[in-house]
């Protein structure tokens, strides 16, 4: 079974990266349709978030800062139970990012070997560090696993290099928002992990990704494990052919770092290499003696396989905790208004504590509603999506955000739920608003707002002047947008549809006239409930509220109307 396993590596690992490649450019494609939600469900063979669900880091470090299970990422432990049998599988058969630095490698490293480093320097645990640091700021309630796991940041990369081009020349250049340096940064870091191959093959699973120690520390575990019997001839073919620094000197196994790639194998010429399963007593098996020889070989241990170092432990643990709470005395200075973030959208200090800023909501966004932060709200809200009504509004037949999220950071409504979940508000600037001014005569919010079939916005009658006999002045006053707080949303494509015409194209303002405020009061945040229910309930007492004023309005009927 192992055997034909390894055999079929390369067309398991080409089909799991095609698969992510068609998640991310097909299924999370919101362009072509006019029903998005419909249309993507359609396409969802395979679920979206799929690959980010199955990183083991993500789940373990989302469920620690925000002191709750997420259910949607209970495949990593399918996966790290699979796992058991064939030890740290997914880092050779199913990591995307991985398969990319095999390619990476091929292309490039490979002819490059002057740049090689030692294979057992002190860096070769860095990941158990670094893992220990992500745990520890997690109990802090700091998620760091977005920065530095290995799917968000590969499917981050590709949000904001390879997306823009698939959207450039499939609908248009123009529809490309601009980049700001927290684009940069993300690009900067996958460029980093990825230059990292010139220092020698999988330098990075095999150094520095926190999401592999998880794996590896699931073999400790492993029901399987490499052999290696007396036909060994010491080729080194064996050292030479494993991407992951697996075997040791006397090509006995390192089980923490073998991957059941069995390159190994297939490199032998004299197939004394084997992979089944694991010895009772559950230690690795040394190699038994050479053909030929009186004795075993001993097994000598060398320095670089001495045991994790304590100090790098605690210094990974200390610096957990420092960044935590550097990352929380270092916010930005507060915006004029907090970020306007997705519908449905959990409150916003659970929102930090399980966005993994991996970009698939962005991506699944029509027209790049959603975009990332940069610094502008501090470190620990960068690259989390919120949405930027002066490029476009939210559509109002979409749910694809909360559908593609894998912690739940934006929950996966409904169509009739994620439109009833308010975002912001819809404020009106009466100093620049063009039917207020009284220079032109303009209707654009109210026309889109209609479109969309939320009706929030009406044209009254305002800024009457009463006479003294208590009734309006004929005459007075002017017609001019109203937003009704009981029906806006926040979608914001009364702000889009404004700042585009009268601020972009006509030049008539600085900024659009009518603009969606966040904050209490403004949006709704539920962790858990339905939206449409709150409605409701909100819709209730007003209707209780006005029937007190009636009552309260017929004992005083004899007052004129203003003073009531």
């Amino acid at each position: 079974m192992f055997r034909v396993l390894g055999k079929l590596r390369w067309p398991i690992q080409s089909a799991c990266f095609f698969v992510f490649l068609a998640l991310f450019f097909y299924v999370c494609w919101p362009y072509d349709v006019r029903h998005h939600a419909e249309a993507r469900a359609a396409r969802e063979i395979v679920e979206a978030e799929t690959f980010l669900a199955l990183d083991p880091l993500v789940s373990v470090s989302t469920a620690l800062a925000a002191r709750a299970w997420v259910w949607p990422l209970a495949w990593a432990g399918v996966l790290l139970a699979i796992c058991l049998v064939i030890p740290r599988g997914f880092c050779s058969y199913a990591c995307p990012f991985g398969t990319l630095l095999d390619a990476f490698n091929w292309a490039v490293g490979k002819r490059m070997k002057s740049l090689h480093v030692k294979k057992r320097g002190w860096w070769v645990h860095l990941r158990y560090y670094l893992l220990a640091g992500v745990l520890a700021a997690a109990v802090c309630g700091v998620l760091l696993s977005g920065f530095v796991a290995a799917t968000p940041v590969f499917t981050r990369a590709m949000m904001y290099l390879v997306a823009p081009l698939q959207l450039g020349f499939a609908k248009g250049w123009y529809l490309i928002p601009p980049m700001h340096a927290g684009h940069w940064l993300s690009i900067g870091l996958f460029a980093f992990t990825i230059v990292l191959g010139l220092l020698g093959a999988r330098f990075w699973c095999r150094c520095l990704c926190p999401s592999g120690a998880v794996f590896s520390a699931a073999n400790t575990l492993r029901l399987t494990e490499r052999r290696v019997t007396d036909a060994c001839i010491e080729c080194g073919k064996c050292v030479r052919a494993c991407s992951f620094d697996a075997i040791n000197p006397d090509f006995t196994t390192r089980p923490l770092d073998c991957t059941f790639c069995q390159s190994c194998a297939r490199a032998c010429p004299v197939s004394a290499i084997h992979f089944g399963w694991r010895s009772v007593g559950g230690a690795s098996v040394p190699r038994v003696a050479l053909r030929g020889a009186e004795t075993p070989r001993p097994q000598v241990p060398c320095v670089s396989d001495r045991p994790l170092s304590r100090r790098g432990f605690a210094a990974g643990l200390g610096a957990g905790l420092v960044v935590a709470s550097g990352m929380r005395q270092l916010r930005g200075a507060p915006p004029d208004a907090p970020p306007l973030r997705p519908p449905g959208s959990v409150p916003e200090p659970r929102f930090l504590q399980l966005c993994v800023r991996c970009g698939q909501c962005l991506k699944a966004c029509p027209f790049n509603a959603l975009q990332p932060m940069g610094f502008e709200g501090g470190f620990e809200s960068l690259w989390t999506p919120r949405l930027a009504p002066d490029w476009v509004g939210c559509e109002p037949k979409c749910n694809n955000c909360g559908q593609v999220c894998p912690t739940g950071a934006i929950r996966a409504l409904p169509l009739d739920e994620k439109r009833a979940a308010r975002i912001g508000l819809a404020i009106v600037n009466e100093a620049t608003c063009l039917p207020y001014l009284g220079t032109e005569a303009c209707q654009m919010c109210f026309d889109e707002c209609r479109a969309a079939g939320y009706d929030a916005i009406e044209f009254v009658r305002v800024h009457v002047e009463v006479g003294d006999d208590g009734q309006p002045v004929e005459g007075s006053g002017f017609s001019a947008p109203v937003v009704l707080a009981d029906k806006c949303n926040g979608c914001g494509l009364c702000q889009s549809r404004c700042y585009h015409i009268n601020a972009k194209q006509k030049r008539l303002m600085a900024e659009s006239s009518i603009v969606v405020i966040a904050g209490p009061g403004n949006e709704d945040r539920l962790s858990h409930g339905s939206y449409l229910a709150l409605r409701e309930a909100e819709r209730r007492q007003r209707e209780e509220e006005r029937k007190g004023l009636q009552l309260k309005g017929a004992g005083d009927s004899y007052l004129p109307d203003f003073l009531r």
